[in-house]
């Protein structure tokens, strides 16, 4: 069944059952149901139509998710909108979807509403958490409100599970997101192959990775499908989490590689009962086997590595930690090759190729112009695996990031994982640039423990040599008090390679030898 199909399904069945609790509010399955025909019902009145963009700009709420649904239920296309973006991106992204409706909360509003009434004019702005009447935007509550006699309630559900119906933004290698499709007919794929990630009926889930991307969103859909009811944060906050764990008995939580860092941290200080959590995942970027090896300790369970993609998640299931590892799914069509499209062999890195159900259609152009999309059924996700003996696929990078010294590749992860043993190291990037000799150097960014003391670099680069061959040594090590991470919480290595080029002139950090 589509995730629309199955919240009607449940409701009829289950109605009294709860679907979530937000900010201590809970929904049943019933209430979600009523919410979002009546929303449908709204936006419908309003002129929404199959295949007419809906802007979302919301944190994890119940409107995200009521107008998610109602445009499952219209045919419509939603898309959410990085809570990050300001003005300038939000523009650029709006003057591509021309969307019918935007539906905002009144502090993201800020930054739409300072753009041109040409964009999105304000009257086809509904907003929550609205404080006065002080323009021409419409509340929330009015998509809502049964004003419309003239519309049926009963509006049909789309029955098209080929169109569009959902546009994931990803961060973009060139600056420039991409619009991922997906459609009724692969998110139905997809929630059902969240089973593959540890979501389970029987598991209370914590929903704290923003919806408006494919893991928090994927997590959403997957838990209705399963029947796991969710505590939904509007942002993620360690020990409000930690909290909600111990007092409703969760157990099942995918977070970014930083959010348990910050749940490690806050459970030292305060410790919870967390006795009940079954299945923790890490998410979004490579998790440091350091930090899984301290989660088993503190927590007493695994951290798990996750890989997902807007694309397609469902595909790769979860290998036993420490390490980036992740096993191929039951029934699942998984290839590694090489450059030419040949299926490596056993221990060879290749590029990760996923055919299924549950893959995107290709790219969001403008309506009816699809682009890149899977290629003879195989969609190229441009990372880089090895499989070894045992069956274990082996995350090795993004292909784009791999940097090539004197025709040998140096996969960045695995440079990021030695430097991030030492003790005193928090997190860690490398990057490549460019040189006239060997093609490429390597130079690495650390970011120090709070205790760390001065002038360690060169303690950590001896420790490095130790673990790595000469020619993948970082030959600069430079400190810096954060990684910078793009709007998915990605390491953003474009703003490393600018800043490792700007300091390159001077030389500075630490120096490893030839």
């Amino acid at each position: 069944m589509t995730p629309i199909q199955t919240l009607y399904d449940r409701a009829a069945r289950n109605q009294n059952d709860t679907a979530f609790i937000a900010a201590g509010d809970k929904w049943t399955y019933e209430r979600f149901s009523r919410e979002v025909r009546r929303v449908a019902r709204g936006l419908a009145a309003r002129g929404v139509q199959k295949g007419d963009r809906i802007a979302l700009h919301l944190p994890n709420c119940p409107e995200l998710a009521v107008t998610v649904y109602a445009c499952f239920h219209l045919g419509a296309i939603a898309v959410p909108l990085n809570n990050r973006y300001k003005g300038a991106e939000l523009k650029a992204m709006l003057q591509r979807l021309e969307p019918t409706l935007y539906v905002g909360h009144a502090e993201l509003y800020r930054e739409v509403r300072a753009l041109s009434s040409s964009i999105i004019p304000p009257q086809r702005c509904f907003i929550t958490c609205c404080q006065g009447d002080d323009g021409e935007e419409r509340r929330w509550a009015e998509l809502q409100m049964d004003l419309f006699w003239d519309i049926p309630f009963s509006i049909p559900v789309s029955s098209d599970i080929d169109a569009p119906t959902l546009l994931l933004a990803t961060s973009g290698t060139t600056g420039i997101p991409k619009f991922v499709i997906h459609t009724l007919s692969t998110l139905a794929a997809t929630a059902e192959d969240t089973k593959y990630v540890g979501v389970d009926g029987s598991l209370a889930a914590i929903i704290a990775c923003p919806m408006v991307h494919a893991g928090g969103l994927f997590s959403f859909i997957g838990c209705m499908h399963h029947g796991a009811q969710m505590v939904l944060f509007e942002r993620f906050d360690a020990d409000a989490v930690l909290d909600a764990i111990e007092q409703h008995g969760c157990g099942w939580m995918l977070g970014l590689t930083f959010m348990w860092t910050v749940m490690l941290e806050a459970q030292r200080l305060r410790r919870r009962n967390v006795e009940t959590l079954r299945f923790c995942a890490s998410a979004g970027d490579v998790c440091r086997p350091q930090l899984q090896l301290e989660f088993d300790v503190e927590f007493g369970l695994p951290l798990y590595s996750i890989w997902g993609a807007s694309e397609a998640v469902g595909c790769l299931t979860f290998g036993l930690p420490p390490g980036p590892i992740s096993r191929v799914a039951q029934g699942a069509h998984v290839r590694l090759v090489d450059n030419a499209g040949a299926t490596v062999s056993r221990g060879e890195v290749g590029e990760l190729l996923l055919r299924g159900a549950n893959v995107s259609v290709g790219y969001w152009n403008g309506p009816g112009a699809i682009e890149s999309g899977p290629k003879d059924g195989w969609y190229q996700t441009g990372d880089l695996m090895r499989q070894d003996d045992k069956g274990n696929l082996w995350f090795m990078g993004r292909k784009k990031d791999i940097i090539i010294r004197g025709g040998s590749n140096i996969s960045p992860v695995e440079v990021e994982a030695v430097l991030t043993t030492h003790p005193e190291v928090q997190d860690a990037a490398i990057v490549g640039i460019p040189d006239d000799t060997f093609g490429q150097r390597v130079v690495g960014f650390v970011q120090l423990g709070c205790d760390a003391r001065s002038g360690i670099e060169n303690d950590i680069l001896d420790a490095a040599r130790t673990q790595l061959a000469d020619y993948k040594m970082p030959e600069r090590l430079q400190v810096v008090s954060s990684i910078p991470r793009n709007g998915l919480g990605k390491t953003d290595r474009r703003a490393l390679l600018a800043l490792a080029i700007d300091a390159g002139a001077g030389q500075g950090g630490a120096l490893a030898a030839e």
